[in-house]
């Protein structure tokens, strides 16, 4: 809620799903079904399938976004990874006059932050660390550059402009 500083919450009009774990429960996700089948729309922050926790691998919002989805007969709009208006905006805001494919987006999820990069036409790189799984290079499609670490990555990217 934090997020939402300064903005009434108390009768919403629409359901916003962000990683807020503490926050999945029944009761609230009902709440949301409920709203969303009287006409609010559903915006997800994004739809990742799992992230990295201390303890292991976690469910990402991409669960509870596709179950309110499949309950509600609706459909998510997606305003961050892998949509395409996401990375756009990124290269918008922050590289300006950048072509998209000059650009290197690297992550460790290859559907999310590789593939979703691709399809805005930006380069993707996947990078062996955080939540990536043995295989994942192969799994879903073919990132542009697959790298052991970040270390690795840099020095890639170095050895570009020399």
């Amino acid at each position: 809620m934090q997020d939402f500083q300064g903005i009434e919450t108390s009768d919403p009009d629409c359901v916003v799903v962000g990683l807020a774990t503490s926050q999945f429960e029944y009761h609230k996700l009902n709440a949301a079904f409920r709203l969303i089948k009287s006409g609010a729309p559903l915006i997800a922050i994004n739809k990742s399938r799992y992230f990295k926790q201390e303890d292991g691998l976690a469910l990402g919002t991409g669960a509870f976004v596709s179950a309110l989805e499949f309950a509600s007969d609706c459909q998510a709009h997606v305003v961050g990874k892998p949509e395409a208006d996401f990375f756009n905006l990124a290269l918008k805001d922050m590289l300006s006059g950048v072509p998209a494919c000059e650009t290197l987006m690297v992550g460790d999820d290859v559907r999310d932050d590789v593939l979703g990069a691709q399809k805005a036409g930006l380069r993707g790189a996947l990078v062996k660390t955080g939540k990536y799984q043995p295989g994942d290079e192969n799994r879903y499609g073919n990132p542009d550059y697959v790298f052991e670490n970040l270390e690795e990555m840099a020095d890639f990217v170095i050895q570009q402009y020399n």
